[in-house]
């Protein structure tokens, strides 16, 4: 079923989505608790502010939520639960008001339409953040959507809701950006690495080792032209480092230069 609208709306209500690492965290956290190892997904509600068409998503919690695989149509949202946990919360911080909903999806599914207009009870344009908990490609691991009604030329034909795309994006304040650093400082285990960070940390290493070489080979081929003096001191080290990164070309110009 397509339910996102690809043409452009005139006017949009809400331009960007904006989540914080620390709401990022916590639906890892909740997904890891209740889903992890199976094909179910979890849901939860997503609170901040609304300014200007930008949704700012500084916080979240979880919501029991179980749905039919078979059947689309048969889903429960636990909306009492959550009326309570939003009550709390405003308790603790009074600026934040209900902007939407998350999903683990992680993709739309065919009830996302039905549980978004749950919460039309709660905000006048509640935004959908589905989140990929086991992202397979480099990227922000968020895709955002809003409703609209989609009007029919054919005025015998019914309008309906559909899902438009918004851009989003990942922002902190100083003092999120603070905590997340001691977090991941203080993260050990490996085994619990997506495999975005794996591919990360590799492509930060090779791209490293990658200026090194070129640095190194930048070194040899002024030796060669003549244009620097032959260290000797330089040339130990870069032999004690192995012939395997350094063309041998480069080892018996070198070399030769140096002789002369």
């Amino acid at each position: 079923m397509d339910v996102i609208k690809s043409q452009q709306i005139s006017s949009k209500p809400i331009e960007k989505v904006i989540v914080h690492p620390l709401v990022l965290l916590s639906i890892v956290d909740h997904y890891n608790r209740v889903a992890r190892d199976t094909r179910k997904r979890v849901v939860g509600v997503l609170l901040g502010t609304s300014f200007k068409g930008t949704v700012d998503v500084t916080n979240s919690y979880a919501v029991p939520f179980e749905e039919d695989d078979r059947d689309p149509s048969i889903w429960f949202l636990d909306h009492n639960y959550h009326e309570s946990m939003f009550s709390m919360f405003r308790r603790i911080n009074a600026k934040e008001h209900v902007v939407g909903w998350y999903s683990t999806g992680p993709k739309l599914r065919e009830n996302d339409l039905n549980i978004h207009g749950l919460f039309n009870d709660y905000v006048p344009t509640p935004v959908l953040v589905i989140i990929d908990v086991q992202p397979k490609e480099l990227g922000i691991p968020t895709k955002a959507y809003y409703a609209v009604e989609e009007v029919k030329e054919n005025a015998t034909q019914k309008s309906q809701n559909v899902f438009v795309h918004v851009p989003s994006d990942i922002a902190a304040h100083e003092v999120e950006e603070i905590g997340v650093e001691h977090l991941l400082r203080d993260v050990k285990d490996t085994t619990i690495s997506t495999l975005a960070t794996e591919v990360t940390g590799k492509l930060a290493a090779l791209k490293g080792l990658d200026a090194r070489l070129q640095e190194i080979r930048s070194y040899l081929d002024l030796v060669i032209d003549g244009k620097l003096p032959l260290n000797h001191e330089i040339l130990y080290h870069l032999q004690a480092t192995g012939p395997d990164e350094i063309p041998v070309e480069f080892w018996k110009s070198a070399c030769k230069t140096g002789l002369e």
